[in-house]
């Protein structure tokens, strides 16, 4: 097919809510590493990674091997059978949750369906039915799903699944409290236990939460939030639910998980993306007894795959023998300070937040009023096309530029990455002017 008859066969015969990025789609053909080339044969640097999923760059040789390898052996059948790569995955995660806690999983084939299991883990273990989200999170796309998210662009639908209240985030940038961090002492964290008090029974199944809210724009809490938030959950009767679909596997840097970062050990950890580096994988992992309380018998048609444990297993070795948790760290504290800079050079750059290699800014019509600037930012979307970089968009307002690349990038790459991003900004702001 021709770049012309892909998009033509793309609005023809896929739901129209499935959307592209830029005024005209881009249609990538091929990638290696950091990099992705277009239907025109265009080469970009892939500052994105497929939303936060490519975590070890592109076809991976060593990755890519194991997989193929299995394809030759055994490629499907069913949690019904037992499989080799299933228990070795499940067994090399329970070696590295928080403090080797969380050791019983189940796989699935996505964030959503992970995150729909651990709200049922967690229901059949307290007996209890209410869950406490948070505002701005995104936590999938079913019915479920969509009601844990607190986003009205991503609740399609009319979102009617009971028993689920949402409390303020500590989003620091647009405190809903009107504050001002380090002085308001963290109050945004009473809030969970308020909203408990006032819409639920008082007796709550569980709080699930983004370490990192993603498709938020990675808003990034201070490090008192989630501990306070912790305490309060126990205090209630409820289980700890992190949900790492886009902060685990060392992202975030120096941590497996990026609830690690705050010290707090969850009851269960959900995780999909950047575990198969592409491949279709949800994981529900939890505490035993957590994991126990869900009786009687289920399967998963695709969880635990043969083809995908085996590449998920792999991603997880190659992280851990590249050390590439440290490196997310490393370049990520480089990519942050490029970042930093670009915002003393240019006004719209409200925020610069994340962590490790989830870095993301907050464009504002000006500063003062901090109003959101979501036209301006798809022109520097589109500017840094021509300039052939890829990042993400996000936030509520939709004025957020997200960075996730994989995290085998180098310096030299966040180098020409911000390079071109300078760019993009000031050749947005020339086309603005004409």
């Amino acid at each position: 097919m021709t770049k012309n008859e892909i998009i033509l066969a793309n609005q023809e015969f896929l739901f129209p809510s499935v959307f592209h990025y830029y005024k005209e789609p881009l249609v990538i053909m091929r990638a290696k590493d950091q990099y992705v080339w277009d239907a025109d044969g265009n080469k970009y640097l892939d500052f994105f990674g497929g939303i936060v999923t490519v975590s070890v760059g592109h076809c991976n040789e060593e990755v890519n091997r194991k997989v193929h390898a299995q394809m030759d052996t055994l490629q499907h059948v069913s949690t019904v059978f037992a499989t080799e790569p299933q228990a070795a995955l499940a067994k090399k995660i329970a070696s590295i949750t928080p403090n080797g806690k969380l050791t019983k999983s189940f796989f699935t084939n996505s964030g959503t369906e992970a995150n729909e299991t651990a709200i049922l883990a967690a229901r059949c273990y307290t007996g209890s039915s209410e869950i406490v989200a948070l505002r701005y999170s995104y936590h999938g796309r079913s019915a479920l799903a969509m009601t844990l998210t607190a986003q009205a662009s991503w609740r399609l639908g009319g979102v009617t699944t009971p028993g689920i209240v949402h409390a303020v985030n500590a989003y620091c940038y647009r405190c809903p409290l009107g504050l001002t961090y380090p002085s308001c002492k963290v109050r945004c964290a009473q809030d969970v236990e308020e909203v408990i008090k006032t819409t639920t029974s008082g007796r709550i199944a569980g709080f699930i939460a983004e370490p990192i809210q993603g498709v938020a724009g990675f808003v990034t809490p201070p490090k008192e939030y989630f501990p306070i938030v912790a305490d309060i959950v126990k205090k209630y009767g409820g289980v700890y639910i992190s949900d790492e679909v886009q902060t685990a596997w060392g992202r975030t840097g120096g941590k497996w998980f990026g609830i690690e970062q705050w010290g707090v050990e969850p009851d269960i950890i959900t995780s999909a993306k950047g575990l198969g580096n592409g491949a279709p994988i949800g994981l529900t992992v939890a505490k035993p007894a957590i994991a126990d309380a869900v009786k009687g018998a289920t399967i998963s048609t695709f969880g635990g795959n043969p083809v995908t444990a085996t590449a998920a297993k792999a991603v997880i070795d190659y992280v851990d023998e590249h050390n590439l948790s440290i490196n997310s760290a490393e370049v990520g504290a480089y990519l942050r300070a490029g970042l930093e800079e670009l915002k003393e050079k240019h006004p719209i750059i409200g925020d610069v937040r994340g962590m490790g290699l989830m870095q993301a800014l907050e464009l504002v019509e000006d500063r003062e009023s901090r109003k959101p600037a979501p036209a301006q930012t798809l022109a520097v979307m589109e500017a840094s096309r021509e300039n052939r970089i890829l990042l993400g968009k996000g936030g509520l307002y939709g004025n957020v530029l997200r960075m996730s690349p994989p995290m085998n990038i180098s310096k030299s790459d966040v180098d020409e990455f911000v390079r071109q991003l300078d760019a993009s900004f000031v050749r947005s702001r020339a086309m603005a002017a004409v």
